[in-house]
């Protein structure tokens, strides 16, 4: 009697872990889909496990360059746009805020957390124009069933 409750529940575990994994590849696929990313190749199903943690890792090592490459772009076409309707000095603007010498570090600090303050909605604004480019389009994958793990904006 209790060897057929213990596998019972052994059996209920490896239910739960054999969805768990479905949903899982699921959810990379549809993540390396999305960024078009090369889909994990399902006949290695010998190293399930194994194959999936190579996919996460690949996964996050390739769109940590495709978000600096993205930053690299957004910062190059943004000073492109604030240079298209002004007289700037690229260089000077390159390194960094300017700072006015006649000023104290606290009063340039002051400026310059203004500054940050006044370009918030207009960087948003030129920030949403890049994100096609930038961004993968959505998709609505079975990952977060239920309403789990989910991120709502």
């Amino acid at each position: 009697m209790a060897a057929q409750v213990k596998a019972r529940s052994s059996k209920a575990q490896l239910e739960v872990e054999v969805a768990l994994n479905r949903r899982v590849r699921t959810a990379i696929s549809d993540l390396s889909t999305s960024w078009e990313v090369e889909p994990m190749d399902e006949s290695k199903e010998k190293a399930r496990g194994d194959a999936l943690v190579d996919q996460l890792c690949y996964l996050g090592v390739t769109l940590r360059d495709r978000v600096r490459d993205a930053l690299h772009i957004g910062v190059k076409r943004a000073m492109a746009v604030v240079c298209s309707g002004f007289s700037y000095d690229m260089e000077v603007v390159s390194h960094d805020f300017v700072t006015d010498i006649s000023k104290t570090d606290t009063e340039n600090e002051k400026r310059l957390h203004a500054l940050i303050d006044d370009a918030e909605v207009p960087g948003e604004r030129l920030a949403k124009l890049f994100e096609p480019e930038v961004l993968p389009p959505e998709t609505s994958s079975g990952a977060g069933e239920g309403g789990e793990d989910r991120d709502v904006d």
